[in-house]
Order: C-alpha cells, then sequence, then structure tokens
C-alpha cells in the first residue's frame, strides 16, 4: 500500500504556531515538547526551551500582544510559519516548522525582521552553477544540492556534513546559513561541493528506530554523497574529500574509514571532548552567562543524565528520558565508544583542522587539544586556530554567546579562502 502524506494548509500550520507560542508566554513548556516530532525532542526539552523563552524575555520585556501568523508555502510537507511577538521592550518573532500531522519539526526565535540568507562578499555566482540531487536510495534517500564550477574540470570535490541535531543541507541557524557560505564560497574558488538535507531532518521517524546511532545517523548518506560526486564528469575522481563542522567533524575519520576512496578531511570545530560531557561543560557556562535563567537545578540535571552515560548501568534498554537531550541508550552507548582522533590516527589520508578561537561549544581547551596530541606529529595534517571565531566561524569580538546566531553573519572569509586553498592550492585565490 502507498503511504499517503498529507501536507498541512497554511491555516491549520497557522493556528499551531499561534498555540505554541500562546502555550509558551503561558509557561506551559511541557505541552510544547508533546507537541515536538521525535527529531526535534531529541535536541530541545522542556527546560531548554524555558530557558531560551526566558533570555529572550529579559531582552525585550513582557510580552505585550501576539501578531498575525504567515506562513511560507510547504516544503517537503513541512510548513513554516512566523508569529511576531511584542513586548514592552521590542518584538521577536517564533518561527514554527509543522508537518502534516500537526507535529512541530522546528522552532526558533528570531529577530523581528530578521533578513533573509544574502550571498557573501567571496562568494561569485558566476563561476558556478547549482542544481537538486538525491543522495541515497530507497525510503529514507535524502534531497541534495551539488554546486558545480564552470568549466571541464578536473575540479576537486568536497563533500559537507552538518553538525548534530535535525539540519538541513545549509546547517540553517537562524538567518544563517553556514554550510551554504561554505558550498559558495568554495564552488567560487574551483571546488564542486556536495550538501544533502540529513536524514533526521527529511525522516524524522529514524532517531527513534531500535538501534539507531550515529553512524547510522551520518554514515550510509556520506558515502553516497562521496560516490555521487565521483561520479560527476567534471569532478576529478582521487580528489573527493569530507568536510564536516561540529558532529561533523567528530564523524568524519568514520566515514573516511568506511569509505576508503576519501581524499582527505575537513575538520570544523570537531569535537572530541565526550558529548555528555560537553553538555555539562556548556550548560554551565550558559548559567554562568544568564544565571537568572539557567538555573543550578538545571545544571544539575544534566550532570546526572552524563553520569549515567558514563555508568556501567548503561544499557540498550535505559529510557532516553533519562540521558542527555532525550537521545537514545543505543545512540550513547556508540558516543560513548567512539574516538574521533584514534579512528583519525587509522587514516592515511591528508587532514586540515581548523578551530574558532571563541567557540563555546566546542573549545580549544577541551577539544583541539586532543586533535593536536594525537595528531600533530603528523606532517600531513595542519592544524589552525582562527581566533575571533565563534562555533560557526563568524569573527566577532568578547565572550561568544547564543545571541550572536541571531544577527545574519557569514563564515570567516579567511576561513574559505584557506580551505579553497588546501583542497585546490592551484586555484587562483580571488576576493
Amino acid at each position: 500500500m502507498r503511504k499517503v502524506v498529507r501536507v498541512v494548509s497554511s491555516s491549520d500550520a497557522a493556528t499551531r504556531g499561534m498555540r505554541l507560542v500562546e502555550l509558551a508566554r503561558d509557561e506551559r513548556f511541557a505541552e510544547i515538547e508533546d507537541l515536538f516530532a521525535a527529531s526535534l525532542r531529541t535536541v530541545v526539552s522542556a527546560e531548554t526551551l524555558r530557558t531560551a523563552w526566558t533570555t529572550e524575555l529579559t531582552k525585550t520585556g513582557p510580552i505585550t500582544g501576539i501578531g498575525e501568523p504567515t506562513s511560507e508555502p510547504p516544503t517537503a510537507g513541512v510548513t513554516r510559519v512566523g508569529v511576531p511577538v511584542v513586548c514592552e521592550k521590542g518584538e521577536f518573532t517564533v518561527v514554527v516548522s509543522v508537518d502534516g500531522s500537526g507535529m512541530v519539526h522546528g522552532l526558533r526565535l528570531a529577530p523581528a525582521g530578521a533578513t533573509s540568507w544574502e550571498p557573501p562578499s567571496y562568494a561569485a555566482p558566476h563561476r558556478f552553477s547549482e542544481r537538486e540531487v538525491t543522495v541515497g536510495t530507497g525510503p529514507l534517500a535524502v534531497p541534495g544540492t551539488m554546486t558545480v564550477p564552470h568549466g571541464p574540470g578536473p575540479h576537486p570535490g568536497v563533500v559537507l556534513l552538518s553538525g548534530g541535531g535535525p539540519f538541513d543541507r545549509d546547517e540553517t541557524s537562524g538567518p544563517n546559513k553556514p554550510l551554504r557560505d561554505l558550498a559558495w564560497g568554495l564552488a567560487s574558488r574551483g571546488v564542486a561541493v556536495l550538501r544533502f538535507d540529513k536524514v533526521t531532518h527529511v525522516h524524522s521517524h529514524v532517531m527513534t528506530t531500535a538501534g539507531f546511532t550515529m553512524s547510522d545517523e551520518y554514515v550510509p548518506h556520506a558515502v553516497a554523497a562521496v560516490r555521487l560526486l565521483q561520479n560527476q564528469s567534471t569532478v576529478d575522481l582521487d580528489r573527493v574529500f569530507l568536510l564536516g563542522h561540529s558532529m561533523g567533524g567528530k564523524v568524519a575519520p568514520r566515514v573516511a574509514q568506511a569509505e576508503k576512496s576519501v581524499a582527505g578531511l575537513v575538520i570544523l570545530a570537531g569535537d572530541t571532548q565526550p558529548m555528555h560531557h560537553a553538555a555539562v561543560r556548556v550548560t554551565r557556562y550558559l548559567a554562568a552567562l544568564y544565571p537568572d535563567t539557567v538555573t543550578e537545578a538545571a545544571v544539575t540535571a544534566i550532570a546526572q543524565q552524563a553520569a549515567l552515560v558514563d555508568s556501567p548501568l548503561l544499557s540498550p534498554s535505559t529510557p532516553a528520558k533519562d540521558l542527555p537531550f532525550g537521545l537514545t541508550a543505543p545512540y550513547w552507548l556508540d558516543l560513548r565508544d567512539y574516538d574521533p582522533v584514534a579512528a583519525a590516527e587509522t587514516l592515511n589520508i591528508p587532514m586540515l583542522i581548523l578551530q574558532g578561537g571563541r567557540d563555546y561549544q566546542v573549545t580549544v581547551e577541551d577539544d583541539l587539544v586532543r586533535w593536536q596530541a594525537g595528531l600533530a606529529h603528523r606532517e600531513d595534517v595542519t592544524i589552525r586556530v582562527y581566533e575571533a571565531d565563534n562555533h560557526l566561524f563568524f569573527p566577532g569580538s568578547g565572550p561568544s554567546t547564543p545571541t550572536e546566531y541571531e544577527e545574519a553573519q557569514h563564515v570567516d572569509p579567511a576561513v574559505v579562502a584557506d580551505i579553497a586553498e588546501w583542497l585546490n592550492p592551484s586555484q587562483e585565490r580571488i576576493g
């Protein structure tokens, strides 16, 4: 029997978005979490939502009104709705993505009147073309975008892997699209790029599938993407690389172990500290930034969940609700046993490892130091730190905070230029 997918109407989606905002206004965050699709529930809990909401209101003041929602045309069965929220000292917009059954797949707080993505100054669209592709086969295939420089080539190629969570192909974060920045910047410099929606973005149910792990989330589609890029007539078969950001960088060595033809790795803010330990550290950092909203109780709760991950009592049957981010026990068991540096040491391919000096999510002190200790002796490994950059490699100053991602920005031009030169040293540098 063919599966029928119902597309939610704009009015239904708008009603759902309005309801969600009303629940947040009334601080009924557990009821909001009940509306989340499984993929969103793994990365956003009622408490993290409460923290984000309260933090926003500390800047804008109490709510004085809720505006009329606006809807975009549905894409892949999901409708995005924006609900304006008016406060005493300002405004913001709640952006909600709703599927045909009314479940929420995406939720973010955006500045009022946030601008849409604009190409960075280092992109030269006349130098490349883009087309839609399908990555993988069968029911879990995902859509992607191939960005190919003009000319016969052969061009080096790179597959982009986004960070943890159900990201789209651009790794959209508020008004920003860092992977699109990279794709357009690299293609402008003679590198063919393939990026794709994560399986958890398109097929959210997989996160609750029995035994689903980080490998399942990344490896099959990454391998398929490498082979798809290699099959392009203008791409050099022997020069197809992987570029992973955050968790995408962590898992890149595992992908290269599975696909021996990978020519090299570019790792951006790849975390090496166990993720459950990093979760405790980041929560403490946020508690120090926002002492009125991120309480000691939140730190204690995440620390207890992290301790269970470390415990010999962790088993495949441990309830996900007792674990960090609501991820399943098999997912954590796989993560706990995976050492990205040790995996990288087994690979006889060059690597470029980049780190933002202002990154509080993946840090020089907790993560980069492990790459340096394990790989610095290798002549084919290059490690660079961009002191002014945060986790998304956006330049700035002072301590990095979550509010940085609310403003439209672009990946540091120096980062794009350095990656392009490492991938394609014969290509001329452009401004």
